[in-house]
């Protein structure tokens, strides 16, 4: 019995590191990053897979929490995809790491670890591992000057950025429930 409680602590926990050189930013203000995010660009995952119009909206929940809703379009079923979870932090506040579930008790990591820390108007963000990685802005479009700094950025820190999917927001169809 002691040993499946060590292996279940570690499944539900095991998803909220830290890839290696990846540092979380500080001063983190949750009340500037908060509203409706664009996806420029993402590495590969089957759950946006095939996806474009990519958005993120965060709002503050009572807990104190972070209420998260993906959304991205389908072509291929002509219909729109929701995804929502929750997020909270997993040290202080004022730094950019937090957990975030959508499947109940399983958390993974949400490291914004790149941040226009004056306007909060685009971000770099990585899960658990250095397969999963998201270039953020508050537009549907970001300057190339930026785009090309933040790909950088990620690069150096040891991103496949050659496997970058850079996502068309273009042409908003009607809107359809559906769900990631």
């Amino acid at each position: 019995m002691k040993i499946l409680s060590i292996v279940l602590v570690l499944l539900l926990t095991g998803c909220v590191g830290i890839p290696e050189n990846v540092k979380p930013v500080d001063n983190f203000k949750l009340e500037k990053y908060i509203g409706k995010w664009y996806e420029i660009a993402r590495l590969d995952h089957s759950f946006e897979r095939g996806l474009t119009k990519i958005t993120a909206d965060y709002s503050l929940m009572d807990d104190g929490g972070v209420r998260v809703l993906n959304r991205g379009y389908s072509a291929e079923e002509n219909s729109w995809k929701d995804a929502e979870g929750k997020a909270y932090f997993v040290k202080g506040s004022d730094q950019g790491y937090l957990k975030v579930s959508f499947f109940g008790p399983f958390y993974g990591s949400y490291i914004v670890f790149g941040l226009d820390h004056e306007n909060y108007q685009y971000s770099l963000v990585c899960g658990p591992d250095k397969s999963y990685l998201w270039i953020l802005a508050r537009g549907p479009k970001i300057k190339e000057a930026i785009k090309d700094i933040l790909i950088e950025k990620a690069a150096a820190l040891g991103f496949d950025t050659s496997k970058l999917i850079f996502v068309d927001h273009d042409e908003s169809p009607n809107r359809v429930k559906g769900r990631f």
